[in-house]
């Protein structure tokens, strides 16, 4: 599970917060705020949440003080991340205490797993909804209307959310999120995701492509497919009875894997562009390069964390690859898509009895790879994982930030180089929108997910361009339009 938003190279020791920007009036009097937290699948979660509400009669607004209804989507994957939202918590209840009718409702993981103690012991929210339970929030809401507490978590085989149309948050109107999967079937010793997202299950591929199809004729250009895991996507006919699915036109014929939904995908359309996250490099198969290797319109860029470069810390983590087998899967990459391909990371510092020498590894692990930009954490302890109840947490904080500091520091000086080597070369840009630092300049991506920044001129969002590229940042590349789609 990946705590990740928008740093390059920065540490993920904060906890990344989307909030509603946009108002969606029909003429309901109630009104629903949502505030997203943690990783792109909890941000994914609030559009199909956004979609349930609309239909039972509750408009969007970007402003809590307007809310009827306070939704916080929340992330457990760190203990910051869960101390963030208490404070935000504190700060709703004092506008609770001058609007009495508020409700506030957690959803997601920190739901999951602190139903009980945001409920009866803090008494600070008056609904709990786990990331299965979604389709029950208006009864749950119908239930605080009634003076009582309210709370769903329980978690599902089935749940896929396949048949409900989420409503994009924050869209730029150029990219968005499929969901392609839910759960997770790894139990990696540090993490609650399994605990609290449930097990794997796929979504029938049909409906993926069919959103695919209804994003690029929106005007989408980009859909990145998501899952805790996406290389373990398997979905099969055989258990399709078994999903609350509305398959449309029937269902597919055969068994589908990650490597032929990729393709089913990309054929919507050759201006649309395909990206997917998480790989779990024990998963990531040949077959899946070299589908990304046949369609242009799938992006050359692979998310592959390798959380330790130390064997060792690696079998402690339960993430069932070794260095070695770590490496191979790189070389894989780079022999089959090139060396343009762009390859990012987590790591994590300061594991359940880490050595030096063995942080040392990580460091020497980065330099063989030269990740293009990575997501970095020092090790946060979660109750309930088998790291918490099997290994003592026992690096100091001070080393962990002091190891953190030294991954962070190297990993920015890859970013740069990596960034350098693409001055004078020329990439094809998918606008995405102005920059965030000057409305004169426009930034989008190019294949391999680097940023790229260039001035405005006549050009629009959602179209391609291409970019020379002629200076850099560790950050972003730089550059002017030579030639336009």
């Amino acid at each position: 599970m990946n705590s990740k938003v928008s740093s390059h190279y920065a540490a993920s020791t904060a906890c990344n917060a989307v909030r509603v920007t946009q108002e969606i009036v029909t003429g309901n009097k109630r009104k629903l705020y949502v505030e997203s937290y943690g990783c792109q699948m909890n941000f994914a979660d609030s559009e199909i949440v956004t979609a349930i509400m609309q239909k039972q009669g509750f408009d969007l607004t970007a402003s809590h003080d307007q809310a009827d209804v306070i939704f916080l989507n929340t992330c457990a994957i760190r203990d910051k991340a869960e101390q963030t939202i208490r404070r935000r918590l504190a700060q709703f209840n004092q506008i609770k205490n001058k609007k009495p009718g508020l409700i506030i409702g957690v959803l997601g993981c920190m739901a999951e797993r602190l139903k009980t103690k945001l409920l009866e012991e803090e008494k600070v929210v008056d609904l709990v909804a786990g990331p299965d339970a979604y389709r029950d929030l208006p009864q749950l809401v119908q239930k605080v209307d009634g003076g009582h507490k309210a709370v769903n978590t329980l978690l599902s085989r089935e749940e896929t959310y396949a048949d409900i149309n989420p409503v994009r948050l924050n869209s730029n109107g150029v990219t968005a999120f499929i969901s392609i999967m839910r759960g997770c079937n790894n139990m990696c010793s540090f993490c609650v995701v399994p605990f609290t997202r449930g097990r794997e299950r796929s979504r029938n591929p049909q409906s993926i492509v069919q959103e695919a199809q209804t994003l690029f004729q929106q005007g989408y250009r980009e859909v990145t497919l998501l899952g805790q895991n996406v290389d373990s996507y398997q979905w099969s006919p055989h258990t399709a009875h078994t999903e609350k699915e509305v398959i449309r036109k029937g269902a597919a014929a055969e068994m589908v894997n990650f490597a032929q939904l990729l393709a089913q995908v990309a054929q919507v359309h050759p201006d649309l562009r395909v990206r997917f996250s998480t790989s779990h490099p024990k998963d990531m198969t040949d077959d899946v390069l070299y589908t990304m290797k046949a369609y242009d319109n799938i992006c050359k860029y692979i998310h592959l964390p390798v959380q330790s470069g130390n064997t060792r810390i690696l079998q402690l983590m339960n993430r069932t690859y070794d260095r070695d087998w770590y490496l191979r899967r790189i070389e894989a990459i780079r022999s089959i898509l090139g060396e343009a391909c762009g390859v990012s990371s987590d790591m994590i510092a300061g594991f359940c009895s880490e050595t030096e020498t063995e942080h040392q590894d990580t460091l020497s692990l980065m330099e063989a790879v030269q990740y293009d930009f990575a997501y970095m954490f020092y090790y946060s302890e979660r109750p309930g994982t088998l790291a918490a109840r099997k290994y003592k947490d026992d690096v100091s904080l001070a080393v962990k930030k002091r190891r953190l500091a030294e991954i962070i520091a190297k990993q920015r000086a890859h970013s740069l180089a990596q960034h350098q080597k693409a001055i004078g070369q020329e990439y094809q840009v998918l606008i995405e929108g102005p920059s965030k630092r000057s409305k004169e300049y426009l930034q989008g991506r190019n294949s391999a997910n680097k940023v790229v920044i260039f001035p405005e001129g006549t050009y629009q969002k959602g179209q391609y361009v291409t970019v020379r590229i002629k200076d850099c940042t560790a950050a972003t590349l730089l550059g002017e339009v030579v030639a336009a789609a």
